[in-house]
Formats: structure tokens, sequence, C-alpha cells
């Protein structure tokens, strides 16, 4: 415990690292374990439904049921040891490397958007997102969202002091702009508009000023009207989104057979891998619409289930934060908190029809190395803050004032 007297940076990198070596022994407390189990049943679920949905799919294109499952289980593999390495690394170590990483991942942004110039072809449906080393891709997208919300729990707690002037807003909000731009450019808009959402939630809990938000908001207004309007395939995709009776057979396709997947459930669903959409009825029903499946099979009953555990990952996320020792371990587990939930949140949305479709994986489930292995990283980030926790003291300021972290001196811990 701090005395009353003491003073300490809100992130510096080497808070404490006199008593605390760069790898932690791992003790166990009720809030450890009920993230960790909380992730390991999401995981779960994901190897479960995609060894159903793409057993006909695997079938069909590679002559084996278990083709996807069998590299889904590999990356599952390292995804998991990479999560039990990271939840041993103290969390302030990423201060220290936050800008470095923010350049390795806008360096990874202009390697894929160069390969999209020089390429001369079409990329995976229109798209460049990804970069192969061998036999190996990854989508360097997913590793930027991680690095991002490092990078701004560092610079916002770091510059916590100013946030309140307009010069510091424009700053972090540029850097958003950046990535989010790079992303855009693959393309791939629906990504960079939930990045652009976790990112504003991290600056408003910082205390950066609502009015600095809200006019930024409707300055890229015209811009995100344009990007949607005025690009074929997302204007499609809203038309459907908005008269989808009437593209049945044709731009609402997806969306028509996802419903159908979910209202054949039921209550209690048709049966683990009895589903009838993952004989290509739905595309690719493994990866972006495996929760149709999930409700096809599992019911009503399954797909709640599956939204509860993402909402009791956020609220133990939250609580993490809430117990976080400094301004960066706060900021930090909300972000990582924020990535989950607010892709989560997307993915549900377009598969029920409730947003318009766009290419969104859902956290832990959908098919696709390189958001799992990101996804459990975060996981570990927020399993040592949690290891580092402290009662909490301080109630959080409101949401239109600065973040009163850590307590000043006089007010005691």
């Amino acid at each position: 415990m701090r005395g009353n007297g003491d003073k300490i940076h809100p992130v510096s990198p080497f808070l404490r690292f006199s008593d605390s070596p760069f790898l932690f022994p791992m003790s166990t407390t009720r809030l450890d374990i009920s993230l960790l189990l909380i992730a390991l049943a999401l995981v779960a679920t994901g190897t479960v439904m995609i060894y159903s949905a793409s057993s006909v799919l695997g079938e069909m294109r590679f002559e084996s049921s278990s083709f996807f499952l069998n590299r889904w289980l590999l990356r599952a593999g390292l995804a998991l040891l990479l999560m039990t390495l990271v939840m041993r690394v103290n969390y302030q170590v990423w201060a220290l490397l936050a800008k470095p990483l923010l350049i390795l991942g806008v360096g990874l942004l202009l390697a894929v958007a160069l390969q999209k110039l020089l390429s001369g072809n079409a990329g995976i449906r229109g798209a460049h997102r990804w970069i192969q080393v061998a036999s190996v891709s990854f989508q360097p997208s997913e590793l930027v969202k991680l690095i991002l919300v490092i990078y701004l729990a560092e610079s916002l707690a770091r510059r916590q002091a100013h946030l309140h002037e307009i010069r510091e807003f424009g700053h972090h909000a540029a850097v958003v702009a950046a990535v989010a731009g790079l992303i855009v450019l693959q393309p791939d808009l629906g990504m960079a508009v939930g990045l652009g959402a976790v990112a504003a939630l991290m600056m408003v809990v910082a205390g950066v000023r609502l009015r600095y938000m809200f006019g930024s908001a409707l300055a890229a207004l015209p811009l995100l009207y344009v990007l949607i309007f005025w690009v074929g395939y997302r204007k499609d995709r809203i038309e459907a989104f908005l008269s989808r009776g009437e593209h049945i057979q044709g731009k609402g396709y997806q969306i028509t057979q996802s419903l159908v997947g979910l209202a054949s459930g039921g209550l209690t669903g048709v049966g683990l891998g009895q589903s009838h959409q993952k004989f290509l009825f739905l595309p690719d029903p493994h990866t972006d619409f495996v929760f149709s499946i999930l409700g096809e099979e599992w019911g009503l009953l399954g797909t709640v289930t599956v939204v509860v555990l993402f909402l009791l990952f956020g609220l133990t996320g939250f609580r993490i934060a809430r117990r976080a020792p400094d301004l960066h371990g706060f900021l930090l587990s909300v972000g990582v908190t924020s990535l989950v939930l607010v892709y989560a949140l997307l993915n549900v949305g377009v598969v029920t029809a409730v947003l318009p479709t766009t290419g969104l994986p859902l956290p832990f489930i959908s098919y696709g190395g390189s958001s799992l292995m990101l996804t459990l990283i975060g996981v570990g980030i927020l399993l040592n803050v949690a290891r580092q926790g402290v009662a909490p003291q301080t109630p959080l300021a409101p949401m239109t004032g600065a973040l009163d972290w850590p307590p000043r001196p006089g007010r005691g811990t």
C-alpha cells in the first residue's frame, strides 16, 4: 500500500519496476479464473462450431471433413500458448513498446497497400488483407487492432493532464484516422469503423471532451457517406439491408439465408451437426456467419448462452480495468475488453440483420488464425493486469470529465 504522500506517474514504464520483475510468477485469483474460464469456453464453442459448420465445405473442397478443424486446432494451440506467455509479462512493458509497435503496424498496413498496388489481381473477393510468408498467411489489420489499443493506452495516460486541449485530441484522432484509413484501403470499412468505436471509447473514458468527439464524428459523416454510397458493393449491401424482401435471391441472399438458419433452430435447435445451411446455402458458414449455424443447431438457448458469455467477458474485463493499479492498466484493459465486445456486437448484429452485412469475424468463434491469436494475446494482457490489481478506491469521473487517476497525494490509497 502506498502512503498518502507518494506520487507516481500514471503510466511510467518503470512504475514499481524496482520491486517487480519483468516476468511475474503467476498466482491465481477468482478474477483470473473467471476471465480465463470464459475465454476457454468461447474457444471451445468455436472449436465445436467450426468442425460442424465446415465439415461439408471441407469434404467438397479438400476431401476431408476435418480439414478446417485440424488447421483451427493448430492455431488455437499456438494462440493459447501465446496467451500463457503474455499473461506472465508485466503489462507495463507494453508502454515501452507502444511506439515501436505502432510503427510496425503502420508498416505492415503499408505493405498490404503496396502489395495491392503491385499485384494487379483482385485479391480474395476483391480484398487485399493478408500477407503471405512461405505457406503461412496472416492479416495485419488484426494485429493493428491490438497495437492501436496498446498505443492509445500509453499515450492517453501519459498525456492525461492535457487531454482537454484540442491539440492533444487532434494528435490521437490523427493516429486513429491514419490507421483506419489504411484499413479502409484494403478495403475493410467494417473493421475500420469498429476500431474507430473502440478508440473513441478509450478517449472518452480517459477524459477527452465529448464536444471534440461529437465534432469529429459529424465531420466524418460526409466521408462515410462517400465510402458507402459511392462504392457499388457497399451501396448494394445498404439497399439489401433496407429492403431485404426485394433482394432475397440477389443482394440480400446471404443475410436471408442467415435468418433462415436462425429461424430453423427454434428454441433448442435441430441438433449438433444437423444444419442444412452449411450445405452451401450459406456462403462460408464457418467464418463470418458461424453464429447463424450455431443458432440453427443449438437454437435460441445456444445463441443466448454465447451472448451471455460475451457479456460476462465484458463485465469481468471492465472489473479488471476498475482494479488496475494505474491509468495505463485501466485504459489497456478497457481497450482490450472493448475490442472483443465491439466486434462481437458487430458480427451478431450483421448475422441477425440488425446491421448491414460486413465481413467481420466473431471473436473466439469464427474460423481465422489471426483473429484468434490476437484476441487471446489480449486476454493474456488482461490476465496480467488482473494479477496486479488492487481494490478500487477512487470512483470513476463522469463521462464528460477527466478520470481522476491515480489518487492524488493526500487522498490516500
